[in-house]
């Protein structure tokens, strides 16, 4: 007899990081013991990265709804907002950190690859994709030899497949030394007066299941299960839950599915990421309140002797499920051999709730569809947390305790060559970001990126950001500041905030510290979601991203990373972060304080660690934000650049370097030097304005109480600062622009 039909015991449930009362709870549903391909099953899809057993009850109290919401959170394979002129974008944002860990380029480039196979199951063409890295010190052996397989991964894969790569985020820090973070988000565009957003749901008894793109392998096997525990010594025993990804056949699959979005013969469709085979029929049949018949001898294998679990569990990249109109399988069929994709059908929907898996006509596993996914007979956990020993530490730390440096113009260029702060250069040259022209940031950066919509007069702003370091000093402040930061960088490019996806990074959810942590960030984004009306459409819960060693076991600092989009409604709103002309004022709108917490400054420069978050006020940010939306759109800046990680010298600098130009400024002799020139405190933007606009940029200014201050003017390159000679422009460019791929070939 097959072993894997005989039944299991809790020690193998154990085995395949089920909980005992789990197998107690899988026992109660089947009625009976279960098998190892249906413990398998469960095994996977119980697992925190399918189910969200362990966060779902706090994701549920995120803002959903919003003014151009057209698919909400969990609707879908990503969520969907109107973007005006018949056009809709889809977007989404998901991890892949436990593979890259291990693998750098293989566990990048899947993840690039499956962010976008979510766009386009659902008829969205992608055109745009940005990442969130992170990884330990930039010079230690180990970041070097991540960062260079990662970046690779993901240039190689995104350039094949065509998409440009446009922005982004790269962090050092020593807690991401052994686990890193990479975040891959990806936006498409649906026309939708002619195109039909495909379902990812199940639905006509009867209707033929197939598979499609490429063969399944025994790659990526467990992968979700992987997903879900902690990074150990002995993880490297885990590659084989590494995927492996192949782009062209991406880019083959895109094209055979946007062809065959327009036959209208899809009922449903999802791409087979996390658990395979498994979860996308799980959800597809769970989703359309339906069943199915799987015959797994009929699924396409890269290997002879692959066993019905391994094709159950494999993550094989470039396939996803279909379900079709029954009568019109040769349409499908034939638009596969065209493309020259593997193509087949693996079985039928039925009018049960039951999911019944054959091999070679024996039955070998079969479980209702519901009690598998999340919403249904998943588990859900409330978990302990508490506030961390640190906390009350941080919240008392005094700026009165840091001394003023003697010499801040040297501060300044070790700030400017930081590796969080210095142009990540060494990274995006690798990307292609000009593939598809519709890119609009390369020549006029912006905070945002910016992107095209051709044959309109509107564009696209997206961003992706999260100063970790502010989340784990103060987790409910430091997540309102992700979101607020997010819609700043879209409102200073000239858009208006629409939504947000998701990817939230921490360590062990059974730590009650570390839950502690998620908690209070849910609910610091919520609120600040709610006050900017960018609601959640989705994204992805990370957990156990956490090193343990036989010494300790330490978390990555909470990072929960937040990608928005914007409307740009008229391209003439577009902003640039770069100073445009010699002679132009430069005011700084929004209050300056007396504040060097969390900043760059007090970690690199004093060694402080423990602060509290800078000063932030939800409804100060508001306000600066309601303002310089006016602004624009009565067209009275020349630039505009949010001030962040290394406050407003650094934020002058590369408006300087963006606009070829120089500074010349007077500080505010109220604030600590240090604090005017490296602060971090939020709600602040820099902007430029032509002298023959400065009436009107008064008036405007005294309209509605937000806080202003002439600094002083665009030079042609020079550096001044309180009337001393801070060098050229250029000086620091060379700083700037190097740091860190010296670091790299060092």
């Amino acid at each position: 007899m097959d072993q894997s039909l005989e039944a299991t015991t809790v020690e193998t449930a154990k085995e395949l990081g089920l909980l005992p009362e789990e197998f107690d709870k899988i026992k109660e549903i089947l009625g009976r013991t279960p098998n190892f391909n249906e413990l398998s099953i469960y095994s996977v899809m119980w697992s925190e990265h399918c189910s969200y057993k362990n966060s779902i009850v706090w994701l549920k109290t995120l803002p959903k709804d919003g003014p151009h919401m057209l698919v909400k959170a969990g609707e879908e394979n990503a969520g969907l907002v109107d973007i005006g002129e018949g056009l809709a974008c889809a977007f989404k944002i998901e991890s892949h950190n436990h593979p890259s860990a291990l693998e750098p380029y293989q566990g990048a480039a899947t993840g690039v690859g499956g962010i976008n196979r979510d766009i386009f199951t659902m008829g969205a063409r992608p055109i745009a994709q940005l990442n969130s890295l992170r990884f330990g010190k930039a010079d230690s052996e180990r970041t070097k030899w991540l960062l260079k397989g990662v970046t690779k991964g993901i240039g190689n894969y995104g350039n094949s497949f065509g998409i440009p790569t446009v922005g982004g985020e790269v962090y050092f820090d020593p807690c991401y030394e052994q686990n890193p973070l990479v975040n891959a988000f990806s936006a498409g565009i649906l026309h939708t007066e002619k195109d039909k957003m495909i379902s990812a749901k199940s639905g006509g008894p009867g209707n033929p299941v197939f598979i499609i793109g490429s063969y399944t392998g025994k790659d990526g096997i467990a992968g979700a299960a992987f997903a879900s525990k902690d990074l150990t010594e002995a993880s490297a025993d885990d590659i084989p839950s590494v995927q492996v990804g192949d782009p062209f056949q991406e880019k083959k699959l895109l094209e055979a599915t946007m062809e065959l979005a327009q036959t209208g013969a899809i009922v449903g469709m999802q791409d087979m990421g996390a658990a395979g085979i498994t979860c996308s029929t799980s959800e597809m049949s769970a989703a359309g309140g339906l069943g199915m018949v799987i015959h797994l001898d009929k699924v396409p294998t890269r290997q002879d002797d692959m066993k019905p679990w391994e094709i159950l569990l494999s993550e094989s990249q470039e396939r996803m499920l279909a379900v079709i109109e029954k009568g019109r399988e040769a349409e499908v069929l034939a638009i596969f051999d065209k493309w020259d994709l593997p193509c087949a059908q693996i079985g039928e929907v039925i009018n049960e709730d039951r999911l019944s898996y054959y091999w070679h006509g024996e039955l070998i596993a079969e479980t209702p569809a519901d009690p598998l996914v999340l919403g249904g007979g998943a588990p859900v956990y409330y978990r302990e947390h508490k506030e961390p020993a640190y906390f009350k530490a941080y919240q008392e730390f005094d700026i009165n305790d840091v001394q003023v440096p003697d010499d801040l113009q040297a501060v300044a260029k070790k700030l400017i060559g930081h590796p969080n702060i210095a142009s990540k250069r060494y990274v995006y040259e690798q990307y292609d970001s000009m593939v598809g022209t519709v890119n609009m940031s390369t020549n006029r950066p912006s905070d945002a990126a910016v992107v095209n919509l051709k044959d309109t007069n509107r564009a696209l702003a997206m961003t992706v950001d999260c100063n970790a370091r502010y989340v784990h000093a103060n987790p409910e402040a430091g997540a309102m500041i992700a979101v607020a930061e997010a819609a700043r960088n879209i409102v200073v490019s000239g858009g208006i905030p629409s939504a947000i996806t998701n990817c939230l990074n921490f360590g062990n959810p059974y730590n009650p510290e570390v839950y502690w942590q998620f908690v209070n960030a849910i609910k610091g984004m919520g609120k600040a979601c709610e006050k900017f009306q960018t609601p959640v459409t989705g994204g992805n819960v990370s957990f156990y991203n956490q090193t343990v060693t036989k010494e300790k076991t330490e978390p990555v600092f909470p990072t929960p990373t937040i990608g928005m989009i914007g409307i740009i409604e008229d391209k003439k709103h577009i902003t640039s972060l770069g100073f445009a002309q010699k002679g132009d004022l430069i005011y700084m709108i929004g209050e300056n304080r007396n504040d060097i917490s969390s900043s760059q400054y007090l970690v690199e420069i004093h060694g402080v660690q423990e602060s509290s978050t800078p000063f932030f006020s939800l409804e100060e940010e508001f306000a600066t934000q309601e303002q310089i939306k006016m602004l624009i759109r009565k067209g009275v800046l020349a630039s505009a650049h949010d001030v962040s990680e290394g406050g407003l010298f650094v934020a002058l600098m590369e408006s300087a370097m963006a606009g070829n130009l120089g500074f010349d400024i007077t500080s505010d002799s109220a604030i600590r030097r240090d604090a005017y020139l490296f602060g971090e405190s939020q709600s602040r933007v820099i902007v430029s304005v032509n002298p023959d606009n400065e009436d009107a940029f008064i008036d405007l200014m005294m309209l509605n109480g937000v806080e202003f201050d002439l600094m002083g003017h665009v030079t042609k390159g020079s550096i001044r600062i309180d009337d001393t000679d801070w060098g050229h422009m250029e000086d620091y460019r060379k700083i700037y622009d190097n740091s860190l791929g010296d670091i790299m070939a060092s």
